[in-house]
């Protein structure tokens, strides 16, 4: 027995009592010790079952066991064999290690640490290595060391390789180690440098001006009192200070600082009291200056101090001391005081420079403030010496390159702003530590173990390492770790999103690990192309037959290979390895961490039925959690954790676009790489077969992917012939739940896409296992002739992940409960094609949460490119991809998509950033499915700008002209999120915008030549839908896809000659929905039309019926069971036809539960015909009078919609408003209280709006400057802001809405006006008509400050609203200008239920700019919001 060793001892007493009875082969007297033994063995031999247990618990208690220590020989290849039993007692070296046909080699567990190094181990024919076991975990600290080089000339094994350990047929692996916390939560959130983690942390600005003192208690580094003394004031101050000094007790620890100014009425008895304190330099303080003090009363001599003689008001100056101390409990902490004078500086906006300055010397700063004025530093001395100069009395930059002056260049300058006061106390009782509180209890985290803590940021690569330290204070969820956190992690609950870092323990007692090289040598291919570090290291590999395999608690490191095969942990065509197996109990890896590893963390190859639990991967190459070649099923993976997965060159889908573009041996001569599609594809969990479970799961960064299903259309490798065709795609989905994915490039989940299952050809040049296309239809056994069986994915998130949280391509997919934020975009469902073979298959998602930008804001680095502006509030934060990218909560792409009960929240648009909750697949050549619906949508801080977006021109959205751009539609069921329920909502230009009621129609033109389709409704000929084509242009034929609507005439034509065949495909008709369509021939043509129902998934095709031909136009609508009629009108070259659908279709299917209904033509067109256009001959002859067939719904009221009350908040008062209109609270200027609030309904606004001009012309003229708060919150938008001069330049470009400054008085016919007749508003309240030039032309510190920062409407703005909609820059489409005045009624329809800030001064200039640096109307001022 051990005194330190935790396992059972139970049994073990049990012996030494019953020795006595059996006292058999005792002989002599012994000393204590060895007859203690001789009782315990004879004990044993008396009791057999006893053995078979304590075998069971602790394997290197077997009594025959024979100790073996080897010693250290690298030539001594060892042989375990025929029965014999070993136990390693200490460390050893040999050559390699092979147990088998019987043997067993098991190792002592005790306090010597045992190292075994060999170049590899093979474990087959009944051998067995174990340490501990699963009732007895291996307490000591054991490792197996890999070593050699791939370049020795040493033969490898033909199926393990080298430096591996091998179990092969009849081989047992046992490894057990210490049960310890596999990975977990953080709990609290981890600041950069570790401030706010403990201790203490104070800070004061304006307000707070005098001496202010701490007084901390050395035992513990905490703050028993704090006092300010202004004696700045009064003289008084001076004799409380010293009182206070004098009172406190020796050996206290005192902080004393300045903040602002301290000496005006500083007199001699506290400058003295200070003084005996230990202060050298209080005596001398002067106006204004900066001083810290720190000592130990009544130890003058600890003191230490800083002082700081300031003059002017410039610059930046600071007194700064810090004093390290130690705690009863022998722990450091550090206290430090700051008292500065700080200059903060901003950058302004970059201006563009077109061509080369043209005055000699430089382009003068006076120049550049014309053209810009307000917008650069007031004071040229502000300005950076970087890239400004004096010459004369002005000061000039310049631009260079290469010698010459630039011809185009932007420059922006570095502003200094107003000094500030600054005083900082912090009491670090981490010194260069910090304390990490869990979700779990940590305790069997040992000081010396690694930790890793994930990122909570986009980039992986803020991923951090720490060592654990001994901590006496920590609770048991609490770990002390060496050093400070570099970046933000998060340790809350965000926005409703749960955006904890992962921490993970890198340290087991027992280790495989393999010995590495200094640097990087070529024992592969390309891999020193790649890597400059040796990537040769050990690798663990499992063989169909093995005994037994169970590995938890065990530490991989340096392992894996840049070779196929050879991975840290690989079962290898295992087969069933769980009790389908016979294996009992089931096979598992558990509780280990793989990490630092050079090809993947766990593959499972060809094998089924593993269970990997709590095993955490970190910087690894390749996928980490792999599934090899489509035939494993059944494997569990459970509350694993990936991290930091970095690309690899094995395969394809592991290289990224370097790799890609530079390893073509294995693809046909004349490939040319298409990176983003062939490769690039680094996962997390890389799932080949959907039937496998993941539960609890986190990937938390990875160069590509989190998690990605992906589909083999027939196994690969030697699985070949495992599974028939097409199996991957249409096996159900196993269990999928309670996991989450972050800090990912491409996305945190996809399932989508295949692999290429043929080696390259002249066919197709592609290597073997490229990324391909490939869709998902799940179906009961895997038969898509058997019902569907929707793959649930419940309580997914998605957080961080730079492109998207997910993109889902397939058929029946549904998400549940699921949450997404702060992704570029939330949610891609892509349904499985705009024809999917899967017909009748929906996506959906409900119950979720979609935030756009959440309070994680992230870490500003100084080389971070991707930190701007963004959030409801604009302030800076990390961005997923750049300034400008568009973020989107759900993009529909496809469908049938089904979205409801989601909430989306803080989805709110900057200037040159669109950003909504809802958009389309952009840039894209298929239509979208109008069975696209949403219902119960509710929309937190998203303005109802923000609500939808479809596009615009410009950066990543091209031309958005491609077909599907103009065919976007989707149908808002309960009005949710347009207001009218039952409404679709297109783009405003979309040619179906006068008729709700849509479906689909697909024609196939056959034999084409990149023609081009226009289809022409007979309501409404002026405005013709053009389409390209879906297909590429190689393809046989060509796809059109129109969304028409039903019961309606349309004409079709071409820009050549007509395509001689056409199938025309009835898609989302019901039964017995018509269109009438005329088709453009050229004169001569002559036609055979047939109709047809054609069975996709059986491929089976009947024919229904033709058409014959009539001379009498009314006969179209007449048709009989197999024959219909069309009409030729050979003067207009209009063939007629009425397509009518004949049977029933499912809810959600394409064609009918027949198949699909089609009609085909077949023409003779005479040779050299022309352009197939009809147009001029068509209308106005067949033009059809517009009527509307569905009337426009009635509008939901406030209190039908499923959004934030709306309301008023001014310093936490709210002014509620129960009816749709304008709700406006006065406040006065002085003293922030509320003078008066008034709503006015709708119905006012639009009859006699002068109410509203009158209350607020009767406003009084009494105040200064505006304090406290302002909150707004409504259905569709919530905003904040200081309430002084104006609300905010940011708040009101956020909306968009300058309805009450600008609009309302052009509603009333007079745009000069900005009141009621005869009385104008001071030129503060808006600039506008005549006043607008001249506020414009302000210099900065005029009446309302500089334009587009203090200014009442920012540049940007103005332009926005007043901007022809036809030009360059003018509003994104989907939006109305606002330039033109409307209607009141129309105006109100526009804004919606919409919110916005609005604060109107309306008497004076600016206040007093000392106390204010913003322009302080000298009136009250008007908080208003549209409700």
């Amino acid at each position: 027995m051990r005194d330190s060793d935790s396992r059972p001892r139970q049994i073990e007493w049990t012996l030494l009592f019953s020795a006595a009875p059996c006292r058999m082969g005792a002989a002599g007297r012994q000393d204590l010790f060895m007859a203690m033994l001789t009782v315990i063995w004879l004990s044993l031999a008396c009791f057999p079952g006893a053995t078979s247990t304590v075998a069971a618990e602790c394997p290197d208690q077997i009594p025959e066991l024979q100790p073996w220590n080897p010693g250290h020989d690298r030539e001594r290849s060892v042989h375990i064999g025929r029965g014999r039993a070993l136990l390693l007692t200490s460390s050893a070296t040999v050559h390699s290690v092979h147990i088998s046909e019987g043997g067993k080699l098991v190792i002592q567990d005790h306090s010597e640490a045992i190292v075994l190094r060999a170049r590899h181990i093979l474990i087959d024919n009944g051998g067995e290595l174990h340490a501990g076991s699963a009732l007895c975990p291996f307490q000591g600290n054991f490792s197996i060391v890999l070593y050699g080089r791939a370049d020795e000339g040493i033969q490898p094994d033909p199926y393990f390789g080298l430096k591996y350990i091998g179990v092969g047929k009849g081989g047992t692996l046992e490894l057990h180690g210490q049960k310890k916390l596999s990975w977990t939560f953080l709990n609290k959130t981890l600041h950069p440098g570790g401030m706010e983690e403990g201790g203490y942390f104070f800070e004061r600005s304006w307000g707070h001006r005098g001496v202010i003192v701490h007084v901390i208690d050395p035992r513990s580094g905490t703050v028993i009192h704090s006092d300010r003394f202004d004696t700045y004031r009064a003289k008084r101050e001076s004799e409380r200070l010293a009182q206070y000094l004098n009172a406190v007790p020796n050996g206290r620890i005192l902080s004393v600082a300045v903040n602002d100014e301290g000496s005006r009425n500083l007199d001699d008895t506290a400058r003295k009291a200070m003084t005996r304190l230990g202060s050298k330099r209080f005596l001398r303080l002067g106006f204004r200056h900066p001083w810290s003090f720190l000592t130990v009363k009544g130890n003058p001599s600890s003191s230490v101090e800083d002082h700081i003689e300031y003059h002017g008001h410039r610059g930046s100056a600071a007194a700064r001391v810090f004093k390290l101390f130690q705690t009863e409990h022998g722990e450091y902490f550090n206290v430090s005081s700051s008292s500065e004078w700080v200059q903060d500086v901003e950058w302004t906006e970059w201006f563009q420079q077109d061509k080369a300055s043209q005055s000699k010397g430089g382009e003068k700063i006076s120049g550049l403030r014309e053209a810009h004025p307000g917008e650069i530093c007031t004071d040229g001395v502000n300005l950076t010496t970087e890239v400004v100069y004096k010459r004369g009395q002005d000061y000039r930059f310049v631009c260079y390159d290469q010698g010459q002056a630039c011809q185009s260049y932007r420059v922006r300058f570095l502003c200094g702003k107003p000094v500030r006061p600054k005083l900082t106390v912090t009491i670090d009782t981490n010194v260069n530590s910090t304390v990490l509180t869990l979700e779990d209890n940590a305790q069997s985290w040992k000081p010396g173990d690694t930790l890793v803590v994930a990122s909570t940021d986009y980039s992986m690569y803020q991923a951090e390492e720490f060592q654990v330290l001994p901590c006496k204070a920590c609770s048991t969820n609490q770990v002390k770790v060496a050093g400070k956190p570099r970046y933000l992690h998060v340790g809350e609950e965000i926005d409703g999103v749960d955006m904890r870092a992962e921490v993970g323990l890198l340290s087991r007692n027992i280790v495989v690990m393999g010995e590495m090289e200094a640097a990087c040598y070529p024992y592969s291919h390309h891999v020193c192309d790649f890597f400059d570090f040796d990537t040769f290291g050990g690798h663990i590999k499992f063989a169909l037959g093995f005994k037994a395999a169970h590995l938890e608690g065990v530490e991989l490191k340096h392992m894996g290979q840049q070779l196929v095969g050879q991975y840290p942990i690989h079962f290898h065509l295992a087969g069933d390895v769980d009790e389908k197996g016979g294996y009992d109990p089931p096979t598992y890896v558990r509780g280990l961490s793989i990490h630092h590893t050079f090809s993947r963390c766990v593959t499972v190859h060809g094998s089924n039925g593993l269970l990997v639990k709590d095993v955490v991967g970190y910087n690894s190459l390749g996928h980490c959690f792999f599934t090899e070649d489509g035939p494993e099923e059944r494997n569990t993976f459970d509350h694993c954790l990936g991290l930091l997965v970095k690309s690899g060159t094995l395969l394809p889908s592991d290289r990224d676009s370097k790799m890609c573009k530079a390893i073509t041996e294995d693809s046909y001569p004349g490939y040319i790489p298409k990176p983003r599609q062939d490769c690039s594809a680094v996962s997390t969990f890389w799932m080949a077969n959907p039937n496998n479970n993941l539960v609890n799961c986190a990937a938390a960064g990875s160069e590509e992917t989190g998690f990605w299903f992906v589909f083999h259309h027939v196994p690969t490798g030697p699985s070949a012939g495992m599974y028939s065709p097409g199996y991957s795609e249409h096996i159900p989905l196993g269990k999928f739940h309670n996991n989450r994915a972050h800090s990912n490039y491409r996305a945190g989940m996809i399932i989508d896409n295949g692999v290429k299952t043929t080696e390259a050809s002249a066919k197709d040049k592609r290597p073997f296992l490229s990324v391909i296309s490939a869709r998902y239809s799940p179906h009961q056994d895997a038969d898509p002739l058997k019902p569907r069986e929707p793959a649930i994915i419940k309580h997914f998130t998605a957080y961080k992940n730079q492109d998207h949280g997910a993109w889902l391509r397939g058929g029946d997919v549904w998400l549940d409960s699921c949450r997404f934020a702060d992704n570029g975009i939330g949610l891609t469902l892509a349904s499985g094609g705009t024809f999917p073979y899967d017909d009748g298959s929906k996506q959906e998602i409900k119950n979720s949460l979609f935030v756009g930008e959440s309070g994680n804001v992230g870490t500003e680095m100084m080389d971070n490119r991707v930190w701007g502006p963004g959030g409801v509030d604009h302030s800076g934060r990390t961005l997923p991809i750049g300034q400008n990218f568009p973020i989107r909560g759900i993009q529909f792409y496809d469908g049938p998509v089904n979205i409801q009960n989601c909430t989306f929240r803080k989805f709110a648009a900057l200037d040159g950033r669109h950003t909504s909750a809802l958009a389309f697949r952009l840039n894209n050549a298929w239509q979208s499915c109008p069975h696209n619906n949403v219902t119960n949508i509710a929309f937190e801080d998203v303005p109802i700008t923000s609500r939808v977006f479809f596009g615009e021109p410009g950066p990543w959205f091209n031309q958005l002209d491609m077909d599907g751009d103009k065919t976007s539609v989707f149908h808002d069921v309960d009005g949710s999120v347009s207001e009218y329920p039952g409404s679709y909502v297109t783009k405003d230009d979309n040619w179906l915008l006068r008729h709700p009621d849509c479906i689909d129609m697909y024609i196939q033109a056959y034999k084409t030549s990149n023609l081009r389709m226009k289809i022409t409704k007979n309501d409404f000929p002026s405005r013709p839908l053009y389409l390209e084509g879906a297909l590429t242009r190689s393809t046989h034929y060509q796809q059109y896809q129109p969304v028409v609507t039903l019961r309606k005439g349309y004409t079709i034509h071409w820009d050549q000659t007509a395509p001689a065949e056409l199938t025309i495909w009835l898609i989302n008709f019901n039964k017995g929905d018509w269109i009438r369509v005329g088709l453009c021939y050229p004169r001569g043509t002559t036609f055979s039309i047939l109709s047809d129902v054609h069975n996709r998934q059986l491929k089976q095709t009947s024919k229904t019926g033709t058409f014959v031909r009539t001379l009498q136009m009314d006969k179209v609508e007449q048709s009989f069971p197999g024959r219909s009629h069309y009409y030729w009108d050979e003067d207009s070259g209009l063939l007629f036809l009425k397509l009518k659908a004949q049977d029933e279709r499912e809810k959600f299917a394409f064609c009918s539960v027949k198949g699909c209904e089609r009609i085909k033509i077949k023409a003779v067109i005479p040779k050299n015909a022309g352009t197939s256009d009809c147009s001029a001959a068509a209308y106005p002859k067949f033009a059809e009078r517009a009527v509307v067939d569905v009337p426009m719904p009635r509008k939901l009221s406030g209190s039908q919609l499923k959004t934030k009350d709306h309301f008023l908040e001014v310093d936490g008062k709210k002014f509620s408003s129960v009816e749709d209109g304008i709700q406006a609270v006065v406040l006065d200027g002085t003293h922030g209280h509320v003078v008066s609030h008034m709503s006015f309904r709708n119905a006012i606004l639009q009859g006699i709006p002068w109410q509203l001009f009158d209350y607020v012309a009767a406003m009084p003229n009494n105040s200064h400057g505006v304090k406290g708060k302002i909150h707004l919150q409504g259905p569709m938008d919530s905003s904040a802001g200081e309430a002084r001069c104006r609300q905010g330049s940011q708040v009101e470009r956020e909306n968009g809405i300058h309805w009450l400054q600008r609009q309302l008085p052009a509603h009333m016919g007079d745009s000069g006006h900005r009141g009621p007749p005869g009385q104008n508003l001071p030129s503060c309240a808006h600039p506008g008509g005549e006043e607008e030039e001249a506020v414009r032309a302000a210099p900065p510190g005029g009446p309302c400050g500089r334009p587009g920062q203090d200014g009442w409407l920012p540049s940007p703005v103005q332009e926005q609203l007043g901007r022809p909609s036809g030009s360059p820059d003018g509003p994104r489409e989907g939006h109305q200008t606002l330039g033109l005045p409307p209607s009141p009624q129309r105006l109100l329809q526009l804004q919606g239920r919409g919110t916005s800030l609005l604060s109107v001064p309306l008497q004076g200039g600016c206040g007093d700019r000392a106390r204010s640096p913003g322009c302080a109307g000298t009136g009250p001022a008007l908080a208003g919001a549209l409700l």
